[in-house]
C-alpha cells in the first residue's frame, strides 16, 4: 500500500517507519524545513531505542519518504493518518486547531481515488465528525471515509507496542474503510477492536485516564502508608497479584507526566463538563498527581530544614520516564522550580534528556554523569528510574555527597541496603 502520515512526533515518525518496514510506501509529511531535511538524512528529532536504525533503513530502501508538500504525498495514497498534537487550552480542552487545519490541507489534495483518511492524535468525541465536513467543502473528491484508529504506544517501547499491541482500535462509518485498515494492519499481532468512530474515540480517553487512576490511586496508598507504618510497595504488590486488578501502573513514586496522561485526563474533565457531567473522580486523580510531585518537596525540607536557602541538592533523573528524552509535564520540572523558588541551588543529571531539560530550566548545574551531580550535595533525589542509576557505586556516592541523605523518588533501592550503607534514606510510601 501507499499511506500517508501527518506528523513526524512520536506517534507518526514510529507509526510510519513501522509501516515502511513491513513493505508498505509511506509519505510523511510535516510542516519545518529544517525538521524534514534531517528525516530524509536519517536523523530524528527524538529519542526511541530502535528507531534511529529502523528509519535508516527504509529511507535507504526508498519506502519511508518525508515532504512539506501534502500534494506529493496524498494523491497517491489510499491511507492518510493524522497524527499531530492536540494539546491542552488553559482550561485543559484539546486544542484542535492543527488537526482541523491538517484536515482542511487533506481535502484540498485528495485525488480521484478512495481515500480513508484516519486520525490517530487523540481528539475529543465528535471531531472526525467535524473533519468529516472540513475535508467535504475543501475536497472535489467525494469518494472518501473517516476512520479513528488511536494509538496506544508507551514513549521507550514504542516500537513493541505498535507491532505487538494489546488491541488494535478500528473506528469507522462504513465496511469498505474498515477492510482496508484490517488489511494495513494485518501483519501486527494486536486484537482487533472493530467499532464505530465515537467509540474509538472515547477508547483512547478512557484508557489513558484508567491508568492515571491507577497510578494516583497508588500515590494515594503511598501517602496514607507513610503516616500510619505500612510498607505502601508491598501493599501495592500484594493487591496486583489480584487477577482483577493487576500489577501494571500501581507503582508509587513521583506522580505521571508525559504528552499523554496530564492532558487527556484534562481533557475528558473538560469533555464530561461540556456534556453534562462532573467527573471528580479524574478531578481528585489531578490533585493526587499534583500531592506525589510536591511531597519529594516536603521530604526534603524534612530532612535539610524547613529553610532550604543555600541548600546545594542532586537530582537523577529529569525525563518523565526512563527510555525517552520526553520532558513535558516531568514530574522533574515541578519540584526543582519548586526547590529553586526556596533558594536551592540544582544540580541534575539524566543520560539522554539534558539537552530538552536545558531549554525547560535556568540556573540549573547540568553534569556529565551521576557522580558529578552528588559531588558536594546537600541531599540526593533520584525522579527516574534509569536503569544505570539501579547500578551506582553507591559507596563511592556516599563519599562524594557533602551528607549522605537520598530521597528515592522511585524506590529503586532497598531501604535497609541504604540504612547499613550509612544514608539517611527516604522513600515513597515506606
Amino acid at each position: 500500500m501507499t499511506i500517508t502520515f501527518v506528523g513526524h512526533g512520536y506517534v507518526g515518525l514510529v507509526t510510519a517507519s513501522i509501516f515502511a518496514d513491513l513493505g508498505n510506501t509511506v509519505w510523511v509529511i510535516g510542516h519545518t524545513k529544517e525538521k524534514i531535511e534531517k528525516l530524509q538524512k536519517g536523523i530524528i528529532p527524538i529519542y526511541e531505542p530502535g528507531l534511529k536504525e529502523m528509519v535508516g533503513r527504509n529511507v535507504k530502501a526508498g519506502r519511508l519518504k518525508f515532504t512539506l508538500d501534502y500534494a506529493r504525498a496524498i494523491p497517491s495514497s489510499e491511507i492518510v493518518f493524522t497524527a499531530v498534537g492536540t494539546p491542552p487550552k488553559e482550561n485543559g480542552e484539546a486544542d484542535l486547531s492543527v488537526v482541523l487545519e491538517v484536515a482542511e490541507k487533506i481535502g484540498n489534495n485528495l485525488g480521484d481515488k478512495f481515500t480513508v483518511i484516519a486520525t490517530k492524535s487523540t481528539v475529543p468525541v465528535g471531531t472526525n465528525r467535524k473533519i468529516k465536513k472540513i475535508i467535504a467543502k475543501a475536497s472535489k473528491n467525494k469518494s472518501f471515509a473517516l476512520a479513528s484508529v488511536p494509538e496506544f504506544l508507551r514513549e521507550g517501547q514504542a516500537i513493541s507496542d505498535t507491532l505487538h499491541p494489546d488491541r488494535i482500535v478500528i473506528g469507522t462509518e462504513g465496511k469498505k474503510e474498515q477492510e482496508l485498515l484490517i488489511k494495513l494492519h494485518k501483519p501486527i499481532d494486536g486484537k482487533l477492536v472493530l467499532t464505530n468512530i465515537e467509540t474509538a474515540e472515547m477508547i483512547k480517553y478512557a484508557a489513558n485516564a484508567f491508568l492515571a487512576v491507577k497510578i494516583s490511586f497508588a500515590n494515594a496508598i503511598a501517602a496514607l502508608s507513610e503516616k500510619i507504618g505500612s510498607d505502601g510497595p508491598k501493599v501495592l504488590k500484594a493487591i496486583g497479584l489480584d487477577k482483577r486488578i493487576g500489577s501494571d501502573f500501581l507503582n508509587c513514586g513521583v506522580g505521571y507526566g508525559g504528552s499523554c496522561f496530564p492532558k487527556d485526563v484534562k481533557a475528558l474533565i473538560e469533555i464530561s463538563r461540556n456534556s453534562g457531567y462532573d467527573f471528580n473522580l479524574l478531578k481528585e486523580v489531578e490533585n493526587i498527581n499534583i500531592q506525589a510531585k510536591m511531597s519529594i518537596v516536603e521530604k526534603a525540607k524534612k530532612l535539610l530544614g524547613a529553610d532550604l536557602k543555600g541548600k546545594k541538592i542532586g537530582i537523577l533523573g529529569l525525563s518523565f520516564k526512563p527510555d525517552t528524552d520526553d520532558m513535558r509535564d516531568a514530574p522533574s520540572i515541578v519540584v526543582i522550580k519548586s526547590l529553586q523558588n526556596m533558594g536551592v541551588q540544582i544540580k541534575a543529571f539524566d543520560p539522554i534528556a539534558i539537552d530538552k531539560a536545558k531549554n525547560i530550566f535556568n540556573n540549573v548545574i547540568f553534569c556529565a554523569n551521576a557522580y558529578d551531580a552528588a559531588k558536594n550535595v546537600d541531599l540526593l533525589i533520584i525522579m527516574t528510574e534509569w536503569n544505570e542509576f539501579k547500578d551506582l557505586d553507591l559507596q563511592k556516592v556516599k563519599k562524594l555527597m557533602k551528607s549522605p541523605k537520598m530521597i528515592d523518588g522511585r524506590n529503586i533501592y532497598e531501604p535497609q541496603q541504604m540504612k547499613s550503607l550509612g544514608f539517611t534514606y527516604v522513600g515513597v510510601g515506606r
